[in-house]
């Protein structure tokens, strides 16, 4: 699947500036890591967020969001948001924000040797 590459621009002037941010292509979409993990990123023309266990339930009442179901199952954890969760740059900074502290919770992956 394509990714809304405006989007991807918007969600990129946010974080990009980081020097522990990278992007990369995943999940048929563009994927934006912290330390090697994935905090966000774009599929279609929606938002995938990580968001943790904790505060899923919570999350998942906020405009626009609901379950990322990916593979056909909810993965607990990680939501979707469309388009009217994030209209705004403030709404759109919040929520990368939200996603961007949870990842720098999690401990920083090591890059896999390439063989």
């Amino acid at each position: 699947m394509a990714y809304d590459e405006e989007l991807a621009r918007r969600v990129a002037e946010l974080v990009l500036d980081e020097t522990k941010v990278t992007s990369k292509q995943m999940f048929g979409g563009l994927a934006f890591m912290l330390n090697g993990n994935m905090f966000c990123g774009i599929n279609g023309h929606e938002l995938m967020l990580r968001v943790g266990k904790d505060q899923y339930e919570d999350i998942l009442a906020r405009e626009g969001a609901r379950e990322m179901d990916f593979t056909g199952k909810a993965l607990k954890g990680f939501v979707y948001v469309d388009e009217t969760g994030f209209a705004t740059e403030d709404a759109l900074q919040d929520w990368v924000l939200l996603s961007y502290d949870f990842a720098e919770t999690l401990p920083v992956k090591k890059a896999k040797k390439k063989k």
